[in-house]
């Protein structure tokens, strides 16, 4: 079948594509920002058309002789998301029919009947709602907690546990939870391309057990060898005072962490297990909880994470490319530029360059960046701890603590895109060239764009301190280079 799946460079839509593309399927997929997808491994065997699923001349384009689509899109790190949601999903349905599409597969949340649904389990259960109600036959799997390594409901769960060996819970941690692991939702996304046009409806997925978040967090310590957690519920803690204590000890964000804790106030159990009757359980039978952990943990300790949760944008903003600033267009540009020439090799600056960031730092005023860190942290932003999927590699678009990674053309240029919270954008370009006299030129560009008078106001305030950080960073990127160029001809 000719799938097109929007999604694609998500956390679910990024594992969903190769799957497909095992199982025979022909796929495109629809990018804001295809470059974020350089480095997939699978970019080279399907057909990317950028575009928003927001615009109706965009999804026409992608659903373009298509069969099925995988509606894998949702904007929960807007304040507006259900509106944007709704509006997505409306346009999606309207034209999916008049591109004679197949079959449409959308994945939302379970949403318990009777009781009151937060904005997030609301939300998803609207937008599945609009596509059952279309002229498109709809499968929409409504799954509770997605078990997988780089989810944000996993990532939550784990720095959570990891971090606190005793905690001081909201009550509703012994509410009824139906994880399920991720390769199992795979397999129901995949499966459910294939079945017949007269299925429309919705189905519960979930994994073979019902636990609580409590059960959950325990089972995690025992899963990854650790003492046994002290957890006391409390009945004081609502989920948006939940929500702020996962921002400050989790890299989920604010904006992502209320939703999610919002959600758990309700259970969050299978139904039934309908799903059954058109698509049979794995052949090995649903991951039991354990060993979804047990799957997570692995590919964490091989550094085998396909996808993470950070890889959607955590703010609403594109992927831009850097500014210029005309002449005629009367704008400011503030700039901090950096040049160094090193006697070690293009190679080994760009080794360090590449591997900043994370375990690594920053190579300037630790002190400084964590305190910057933790400010960002408390108003909402990503802060540092987000880290990196790979010590020493690099993907365009993935998460590297408070940057995304804008671009990357090895072993030349680093750009970074800031999703710190700022009055204005930033970026910060790191990029070496081999010099004419021997060794290699590095050079560091930090760029930011003000908004309003509080964005001036921010970049002159900070300007003190750029000798320190910015010059500390150029001299100690060069000088680990040039210890491991030593190390490297001893």
């Amino acid at each position: 079948m000719r799938c097109v799946v929007f999604g694609a460079s998500g956390y679910i839509g990024g594992r969903l594509v190769p799957e497909l593309l095992a199982a025979g399927h022909t796929v495109r997929v629809l990018a804001r920002n295809p470059g974020k997808l350089i480095e997939a491994a699978w970019r080279d065997d399907v057909e990317i058309v950028r575009g928003d699923a927001d615009s109706e001349a965009d999804v026409a384009a992608a659903l373009s002789g298509q069969d099925v689509l995988f509606y894998l899109v949702h904007s929960l790190t807007r304040t507006d998301f259900e509106t944007v949601d709704r509006a997505a999903a409306t346009t999606v349905a309207r034209v999916a029919a008049e591109a004679g599409i197949a079959r449409i597969v959308y994945l939302g949340g379970i949403a318990p009947s009777g009781e009151r649904l937060s904005r997030h389990l609301s939300s998803r259960s609207e937008v599945g709602r609009i596509f059952l109600a279309g002229a498109v036959p709809a499968v929409v799997l409504q799954a509770a907690v997605i078990i997988g390594s780089g989810s944000a409901s996993f990532e939550m769960l784990r720095y959570l546990t990891e971090r606190l060996p005793i905690m001081i819970t909201p009550r509703w941690v012994r509410n009824r939870i139906q994880p399920i692991a991720v390769r199992d939702v795979l397999y129901y996304l995949t499966r459910a391309a294939e079945l017949p046009a007269d299925v429309s409806a919705a189905f519960d997925i979930g994994g073979p057990e019902v636990l609580t978040y409590e059960l959950m967090m325990r089972e995690y310590a025992r899963t990854a060898g650790l003492a046994r957690r002290i957890i006391l519920p409390v009945p004081v803690l609502t989920p948006w005072l939940s929500a702020q204590w996962v921002n400050l000890v989790t890299p989920v964000p604010r904006a992502i962490a209320v939703p999610l804790m919002e959600s758990l106030v309700n259970d969050v159990v299978c139904a039934d297990h309908a799903i059954a009757q058109y698509i049979p359980d794995p052949p090995a039978g649903l991951t039991p909880y354990r060993r979804a952990l047990e799957l997570a943990l692995q590919r964490i300790r091989d550094r085998e994470v396909p996808t993470r949760w950070s890889d959607a944008e955590t703010v609403p903003a594109p992927s831009d490319p850097l500014p210029t600033d005309p002449d005629w267009s009367g704008g400011s540009l503030y700039l901090d530029v950096r040049e160094r020439h090193t006697t070690a090799s293009q190679e080994a600056v760009w080794g360090v360059i590449e591997s900043i960031g994370g375990v690594h730092g920053w190579y300037s005023f630790p002190l400084a960046w964590s305190l910057r860190g933790w400010i960002d942290r408390f108003a909402g932003g990503a802060g540092l701890v987000r880290g990196r999927r790979d010590p020493h590699r690099l993907r365009a678009g993935e998460a590297l603590d408070w940057w995304r990674v804008d671009a990357i053309d090895r072993p030349n240029v680093l750009r970074l895109r800031a999703e710190m919270r700022v009055p204005g954008r930033a970026w910060l370009e790191l990029s070496v060239t081999p010099a004419a006299r021997g060794g290699a030129l590095y050079r560091q560009r930090a760029v930011f764009e003000p908004h309003g008078l509080a964005g001036h106001l921010y970049w002159k305030t900070i300007v003190p301190f750029h000798a320190v950080i910015f010059g500390g960073m150029a001299r100690n990127i060069t000088g680990a280079a040039e210890r491991v160029s030593r190390i490297q001809h001893r």
